[in-house]
């Protein structure tokens, strides 16, 4: 199972607690959470389906290469975590 995980910034808007789901790239473990709570998609990808700018996706504690197709590879055991990207200085 892959352990899927959203920031606490993220929850205030909606509804993503914490899932164990199966999946083989980081989009089919998001395409599970968003068939729970479908709003979720809006605020993590554009209308193209790529990750939105202020996003950031971790696999395993590294940042996801592949922001619009979102291809990366997971396996049992990994953990992915959604967060809002944070700018300014």
């Amino acid at each position: 199972m892959v352990q899927l995980s959203f920031s606490s910034a993220l929850q205030r808007h909606v509804a993503c607690p914490p899932l164990e789901v199966e999946a083989g790239t980081v989009r089919e473990a998001l395409e599970q959470a968003f068939r729970r709570e479908p709003r979720l998609r809006g605020y993590l990808l554009d209308d193209q389906g790529a990750l939105r700018k202020h996003m950031a996706v971790f696999v395993n504690g590294a940042a996801v290469r592949d922001r619009r197709q979102l291809g990366d590879t997971v396996t049992s055991g990994s953990e992915i975590s959604v967060i809002q990207a944070l700018s300014g200085g």
